[in-house]
C-alpha cells in the first residue's frame, strides 16, 4: 500500500466493485421501505439522529467517486485478498437482506444472521468496503471505511430506539442476548 494513492481513469478500476455495493444498497432500501411502510406512527428521529442518517452517505459517496479513479492492484495478493473479503461481504449482505425480507413484519427479526448480530446488513457493507480498499491497496479508501463504520455505529442507536418503540420488550430481550456487532460483547 502506498501513502499517496495512484489516480487514473481505467476499465480495471475499483468502480467495478462498487456496482454490487450500489445494487445491494438500493435493494436494501427498497426492501426496508416495503417492510416498514406506514409503521412509524408517532416515532420521530431527533435532529442529531436525522443528521447522522444523512451523514452516513457522505463517506459512501466520497469512496464511490474515489473508486472511479482508483486502479485495482491486478495480479497482486492485495487484489485476491480484497476480492475474497468483498465476495464474503456480498454473500453476507444478500443473506441478511433475505433474512430481513422473509421475516414476519410484526415480529423482531431473530433468524439467520440476525441471530448473531443486530446489524448484519451494516456488517456486510463494511466487509465489502474493506475488501474494496484492500483490493486497491488504498489506505485512503480504508480510512473512509473507518469513518463509515463510526457513523454506522452511531446510526445504529437511532435504529435501535425505533425498534424499541415498535417492538417494545421483545426487542429489549433481543438486545440483551444478541450483540450489536459480531465479536463485540453486549454492553
Amino acid at each position: 500500500m502506498s501513502v499517496i494513492p495512484n489516480f487514473e481513469l481505467g476499465l480495471w478500476n475499483a468502480w467495478i466493485l462498487v456496482i454490487p455495493i450500489l445494487i445491494i444498497v438500493f435493494s436494501d432500501v427498497r426492501v426496508t421501505a416495503a417492510r416498514e411502510s406506514g409503521k412509524s406512527g408517532d416515532f420521530q428521529l431527533t435532529r442529531k439522529e436525522n443528521r447522522l442518517t444523512y451523514a452516513v452517505f457522505l463517506p459512501m459517496i466520497i469512496s464511490f467517486v474515489y473508486a472511479v479513479f482508483l486502479p485495482l492492484q491486478l495480479g497482486t495478493i492485495w487484489l485476491y485478498s480484497g476480492l475474497t473479503i468483498c465476495l464474503f461481504g456480498i454473500v453476507f449482505t444478500i443473506v441478511a437482506i433475505l433474512n430481513f425480507a422473509t421475516s414476519p413484519k410484526d415480529k423482531v427479526i431473530t433468524k439467520g444472521l440476525y441471530h448473531f448480530t443486530r446489524n448484519p446488513m451494516y456488517l456486510g457493507l463494511i466487509l465489502l468496503q474493506i475488501g474494496l480498499g484492500i483490493a486497491c491497496a488504498s489506505w485512503l479508501y480504508l480510512l473512509l471505511t473507518v469513518v463509515l463504520m463510526i457513523l454506522l455505529n452511531a446510526n445504529s442507536s437511532a435504529e435501535e430506539r425505533y425498534c424499541l418503540y415498535r417492538y417494545g420488550n421483545d426487542y429489549r430481550k433481543y438486545m440483551n442476548r444478541t450483540p450489536r456487532w459480531i465479536g463485540i460483547p453486549k454492553s
